[in-house]
This record gives structure tokens, C-alpha cells and sequence, in this order.
């Protein structure tokens, strides 16, 4: 803009193709092709102070002429108006292939629509399993499942992942067409870019190859945000003992039901029930252990408590405990 002199209407209406983005003065200025030495140069810089104080914008401290267009909020009318009050989402959850029945504490967790369970699990005990279940036993939803391990460099399904489903033996993959009952999308990274609006979107599982793992929280906010109508099912690492996933305390900013996933014995897993946002009675703490069977086919799910001899520390006066034989936990 060389000639005409930029105005505080001008910059207002670019600001509202940039809301909840950051921006800076140089960003305006190459917009409109201001040029050092020219009066609009210096005014930029006036008005999006005027801008900051009308709360359309704030200064990102941290760089200086760097500012968030943020996002206009209007009033919500509560009472004021007819609203539909919306049954819980019915999602199903695995089942111990020995009894059929659904896993215990299922019944008492409500879902609602756009809601996320993450599952954070130690490796090799057990999330693949509950992710593969849970796509199972909702197929009538048509979900859609994305996934590290699910796919090879081709693009085709690995053959471990054919044997997983072939093992879940007891729900019908295809429709009376010949039809696939669920999309599998060979998504390896940017989940929640592919999310499916309105869908059951499984993702097993998240991982952040720099290091970075407190970024999972953000991923996990878009994906929620992206998921619409929809419950998304997200696996994410977790080490041993640890009461998070990676990423820790901001893995749980944006769950609505935590499951994690531990070593119970060489041969079983131990499921913990993390934050439940919403229940009909207090499951956050109840622990459950399980075996797997074909790599796939939960059994012997049953829920454990704390041993009463070592209360739960696998030990009695240096020695591992009799009573659990030492694995902290006995049959509730």
C-alpha cells in the first residue's frame, strides 16, 4: 500500500481471516506491501496497539511485534431457549471372550458425544488389544481406526493385524455386500488432521519422534475438537508404574476416560481405572487384571485390590509376600 495510507478498517477485516492465529507487524506489512519510511509503516504499529486495547488482539510477550487475533466470544443463551437434552453416547465396550460379557466397570462410565478415552498403556500388555476390541464390538457405527503398526510402507494391512482380527472370530468384518465394516485410513503421524467427523475414530497410537511428548496434550485437544459428534479411542505409550501416558499431567487435560495399562504378571495385565469425567458411581482408582489369549481374546478379566498382608507393596519385612506371591494384588 504506497500510496493510501492504511487504516484501522482495513487491518480489522484482514484480522478476521486470521482469528485464533498468531501474526505479526511484518506479516501486515507484507500483506498490504507497506514499505519502511512510509507513514502506514509506523501506523501499523499504532493500531494494533488500539487493537490490544479493544481485545482483538494480544501481544505474545515472548516476541515483540508478535501478537494472537483472537477469536470473537459471544454470549450463550441457556434457559432462554428450546434445547434437547442428548442421551449418552451408547458405546460398547470390550468383553472377556470367556463369559461375553462387557468389562465390568464399562457400565458405570458415561459417555457423551465428542468425548475421548485414551488409553495409556505399557508396551506389549495390552493396548492394541482393547483398541482392536473396542473396533470390534462397535462396527455398527461404521468406525474408523488409524494406526502405527496396522499398515506397512505399501499401504496394505500387515499380516499380524490380519491374524489379530481373524483371531476376533465371535463379530461379522463385512456386510451382506462384501463390504469392509470399518475405514482403515494408514495413517502414521498428524492423527488429528484425518479425523472422520461424527465417527468412532480409533488411533493406535500416538507418538511424538522428537521427544517432545507434552505435545500429546495439544494433539489431543484437536483431535477432540475435529471429532465432532463422534468418541475418539487414542493408545498412547506410558512407562511403568507411571499413573500417566507420555506426556504426563497433559495427557488428561482433554480425557474423558483414562484407562491404564500395566504389567501384572508375565502373563497378565493390570488395567487401571484413571480420571472418569462423568459415572454413575466412583470408578477412578478400581483395578482390574486380565490375560490375552491369541494376542487378541480378553480373558479372566477380573477386578484385583490391594493385598491386605503387604497393602499393595509386593513385600512383608524385605520378603516378597506370601499371600500375593508378591504381586501386590490379590482377587477383589
Amino acid at each position: 500500500m504506497p500510496d493510501n495510507v492504511i487504516t484501522t478498517q482495513i487491518i480489522r477485516e484482514y484480522l478476521k481471516t486470521q482469528e485464533g492465529r498468531e501474526i505479526t507487524l511484518d506479516n501486515i506489512r507484507k500483506e498490504f506491501n507497506i514499505l519502511a519510511g512510509t507513514k502506514s509503516f509506523d501506523l501499523v504499529r499504532n493500531i494494533m496497539f488500539q487493537l490490544t486495547t479493544a481485545k482483538i488482539v494480544k501481544p505474545i510477550g515472548y516476541r515483540s511485534g508478535t501478537y494472537k487475533v483472537l477469536v470473537p466470544v459471544n454470549n450463550v443463551a441457556i434457559f432462554s431457549v428450546q434445547r434437547e437434552l442428548i442421551k449418552p453416547f451408547d458405546l460398547f465396550f470390550p468383553r472377556d471372550y470367556d463369559t461375553s460379557q462387557e468389562l465390568d466397570f464399562a457400565k458405570h462410565v458415561v459417555l457423551r458425544e465428542g468425548d475421548l478415552i485414551l488409553i495409556s498403556g505399557l508396551s506389549n500388555y495390552g493396548k492394541t488389544c482393547l483398541a482392536l476390541n473396542f473396533l470390534a464390538e462397535n462396527l455398527e457405527y461404521s468406525p474408523v481406526l488409524m494406526g502405527n503398526e496396522y499398515t506397512n510402507l505399501d499401504q496394505e494391512p500387515t499380516q499380524r493385524f490380519l491374524t489379530r482380527l481373524s483371531a476376533i472370530n465371535w463379530v461379522k468384518w463385512l456386510t451382506e455386500d462384501g463390504k469392509d465394516r470399518f475405514t482403515l485410513l494408514p495413517v502414521h503421524d498428524d492423527h488429528a488432521e484425518y479425523v472422520v467427523k461424527d465417527k468412532i475414530n480409533i488411533i493406535d497410537w500416538i507418538n511424538i519422534e522428537s521427544g517432545e511428548h507434552f505435545m500429546i496434550g495439544n494433539i489431543l485437544k484437536d483431535i477432540k475438537k475435529n471429532v465432532g459428534k463422534g468418541i475418539s479411542i487414542v493408545a498412547i505409550q506410558k512407562a511403568e508404574g507411571a499413573t500417566a501416558g507420555r506426556g504426563g499431567q497433559f495427557t488428561k487435560d482433554y480425557t474423558d476416560c483414562e484407562l491404564l495399562i500395566d504389567k501384572f504378571t508375565d502373563m497378565e495385565s493390570l488395567l487401571t481405572i484413571g480420571k472418569v469425567k462423568e459415572s454413575l458411581k466412583s470408578i477412578t482408582g478400581k483395578t482390574y487384571a486380565f490375560a490375552i489369549s491369541q494376542g487378541i481374546k480378553i480373558i479372566n478379566f477380573r477386578e484385583v485390590k490391594n493385598c491386605s498382608d503387604c497393602k499393595g507393596t509386593k513385600y512383608v519385612k524385605g520378603q516378597k509376600c506370601i499371600t500375593c506371591q508378591g504381586k501386590g494384588k490379590i482377587d477383589a
